[in-house]
């Protein structure tokens, strides 16, 4: 059968976020508690499909969004990540989704709304234990947007995402070993974030609010990709 005569399926569009951010000391994603079947009380992506044929993706991600966690967009690094279309991923029918990747400074707890129940911050380790079941097939999800992360901030500069506007090298560095999931020697770490050149941006203050001698403030600066890579050890959680 050509391509002309086929019958079009029907498939269902949908989007999901994997929001994440470092707090309390841990890597977290944010979960949201199922209130409508399937998979009621379990928890789950923030997401749904799409309001109607004129919906765009990133309007139907930046709704969902806020609809279910009370977030906006105003402090969060979004991008596509991938698209998950096995068959049976949702026992209501052929559901692709489209996934969003979230980075965001830590926030406050969020406020549930439309279809959730509930939502939180979760450690993303948590998450991804044997024994922890999530809604449809999120559990990969959050492993692969975990794994992005990862790998994106060894060439980008998307960790001064999880900072404040104006952070100390320090709070950087523990950023990268929160995502990595490992300690990086303090010297080595602030001769290559310091060097690259455009990725920080000293604002000229001081402060001690880690205790300790005062430590030059920064912003993030206007380049976006790090040369030479920040290379990642070689062991993670």
């Amino acid at each position: 059968m050509s391509d002309r005569t086929r019958p079009i399926p029907t498939v269902a569009i949908a989007v999901d976020l994997a929001v994440l951010t470092v707090r309390d000391g841990s890597l977290q994603v944010l979960l949201v508690e199922r209130g409508i079947e399937p998979w009621r009380g379990l928890q789950a992506l923030p997401g749904g499909f799409l309001d109607d044929e004129e919906e765009d993706l990133d309007t139907a991600a930046a709704r969902e969004l806020a609809e279910e966690t009370g977030l906006d967009l105003d402090q969060v690094h979004l991008e596509q990540m991938r698209t998950y279309g096995t068959p049976g991923r949702d026992p209501r029918g052929r559901v692709v989704a489209v996934c969003y990747l979230a980075f965001i400074p830590d926030l406050p707890s969020p406020h549930a709304g439309g279809d959730a129940q509930a939502a939180a911050w979760v450690p993303a380790q948590t998450v991804l234990e044997p024994g922890t079941r999530l809604a449809f097939d999120h559990k990969r999800i959050v492993a692969d947007a975990v794994e992005r992360a990862r790998s994106k901030i060894e060439y980008t500069t998307l960790a001064t995402r999880f900072c404040p506007p104006e952070f100390t090298v320090a709070e950087l560095r523990q950023v990268y070993e929160i995502v990595w999931g490992e300690p990086l020697d303090q010297r080595n770490f602030h001769r290559k974030i310091t060097g690259a050149e455009g990725v920080l941006v000293p604002t000229g203050e001081q402060t001690t609010r880690q205790g300790g001698r005062p430590a030059g403030l920064f912003r993030a600066g206007p380049v976006t990709t790090l040369h030479p890579a920040m290379l990642r050890p070689t062991r993670a959680w």
